[in-house]
């Protein structure tokens, strides 16, 4: 991507690095607010077009710190370790600069989507961030459940088939700006994936099917 490498040839070396201690050091400093002090910091937090209506644009930034409302610190401390280590794993890989792009088109979604909805979450942005996870480290395992041992690649496929039968359930109910606001907050990974994705599916998909061919064929003597 030419326009990428031209901005991190400007700007590289300015980029923030370990942004997603930031968010997660956030996430965890929001939560125990919310859960000790003032439960009304997670409505405050919250990407609203109400909100920015009335010039409170804190809101624009404030929502990746929105924690999971979970009550057992067991749970949200899983949430919050997953998210922090598929960031800083895509931050290893990319570099600082790369990734806080990635991050931030993940952001300018969630504003599209409060703008078409009413409402921005951070729920594509982690699609977004756990899907190029995936798509980097398909054959990582990860414990589900602390106990079964599942490789990345298959969790992400889950996810994607999760992702399209809610897109598919927005449009058959002509929920026409959630489901925009859905595809819009992927934006990052279509722009950096989509290119490629459709080539490789199609390697994978030839590569399976030799494969059959070849077990036809030795079955078949």
């Amino acid at each position: 991507m030419k326009w990428l490498a031209k901005l991190q040839y400007r700007y590289g070396r300015r980029a923030p690095k370990n942004l997603m201690l930031v968010v997660a050091g956030g996430q965890i400093v929001a939560w125990l607010a919310i859960m000790l002090f003032y439960g009304g910091l997670y409505e405050k937090l919250q990407l609203t077009r109400a909100g920015l209506a009335h010039l409170e644009l804190w809101r624009l930034v404030t929502f990746v710190f929105s924690p999971s409302l979970t009550t057992n610190p067991l749970f949200f401390a899983l949430e919050v370790y997953l998210i922090y280590m598929i960031g800083t794993s895509l931050e290893r890989a990319w570099g600082a600069f790369t990734f806080d792009v990635y991050f931030l088109i993940g952001m300018a979604g969630a504003w599209v989507a409060c703008l078409l909805t009413g409402y921005g979450s951070t729920s594509s942005l982690y699609y977004s961030l756990f899907f190029a996870f995936a798509w980097l480290y398909p054959d990582m395992q990860l414990l589900l459940f602390f106990v079964l041992p599942v490789k990345v690649k298959w969790l992400g496929w889950i996810a994607g088939a999760l992702y399209l039968v809610n897109l598919g359930f927005l449009l058959l109910t002509f929920q026409l700006a959630q489901a925009a606001a859905l595809v819009v907050g992927l934006a990052g990974f279509l722009l950096f994936f989509g290119p490629g994705a459709v080539g490789r599916l199609r390697s994978e998909a030839a590569a399976r099917r030799r494969r059959r061919e070849w077990q036809n064929q030795w079955r078949g003597r």
